[in-house]
């Protein structure tokens, strides 16, 4: 750097390529970088405040960034490679059928330069010889002689006799004893009673009631032998003699 001229109140600085060189501008805004915040990376140099990324504006460092194109990246936005189609021109399809031609001739020539052919295999289990087919080949009494198939006895039929059970003896019926029929209970009258209904029975204190039949708690049927009237009668008139 010269030393500065004075011209009345104005002060020219001139800057040689010297100083240029020292204090280069920064790769993101062009300002001058010092020695004091100067960054080298990518073959280019940086403010360290303007060292961020491309898509995201990142504060990077020299050890967390990615460098694509001489532009620093961060792990995210760093841009990955992607693989390009190939377009299907007429010169590429002409090359396609040309190849695929080739390799058909290729496989049917050698196809026709194997047909007729066989491989014989020894007692050993190796490759012996190549041979044209119109000559048997040789092999070994062992593979000539076929295999015949095991001989199995039939199963033996079992005979199993079957014998008839006797029919079961009818069980005797369970005989009903006849018991003869009990005389038909004898009741006398402890009070007089009016009959009430049509079916009742009237009788008076001391009569003798025969042929009773209980009906339920408190009523039965009898007939009064004083009168030879029959009917229904409250039983808790009567008592049993």
């Amino acid at each position: 750097m010269q030393k500065p001229t004075g011209y009345g109140s104005f002060i020219l600085v001139k800057f040689t390529r010297k100083d240029i060189k020292m204090n280069p501008p920064c790769a993101k805004c062009k300002k001058t970088v010092y020695p004091v915040e100067k960054l080298n990376c990518l073959d280019k140099y940086w403010h360290k405040s303007c060292f961020n990324c491309e898509v995201c504006s990142l504060k990077l460092t020299m050890k967390n960034y990615k460098g694509y194109n001489k532009l620093p990246y961060c792990t995210t936005h760093y841009p990955t490679t992607k693989f390009t189609a190939v377009a299907d021109t007429p010169e590429n399809k002409r090359l396609q059928q040309n190849t695929s031609m080739q390799s058909n001739v290729v496989y049917h020539k050698e196809f026709e330069g194997q047909k007729g052919q066989f491989t014989a295999v020894d007692d050993s289990g190796k490759q012996a010889f190549t041979e044209q087919s119109q000559k048997p080949a040789q092999f070994s009494p062992y593979q000539l002689q076929p295999q015949q198939p095991a001989q199995v006895d039939p199963p033996q039929q079992e005979t199993v006799e079957l014998t008839r059970l006797p029919a079961p003896e009818p069980e005797p019926e369970p005989t009903q004893d006849i018991q003869s029929a009990e005389d038909d209970a004898i009741y006398r009258a402890l009070y007089d009673y009016a009959a009430a209904d049509d079916d009742e029975v009237s009788f008076s204190e001391g009569d003798i009631i025969t042929d009773c039949e209980i009906i339920d708690d408190s009523w039965m049927t009898g007939t009064v032998m004083a009168t030879g009237e029959q009917g229904m009668m409250p039983s808790n008139y009567l008592e049993k003699i």
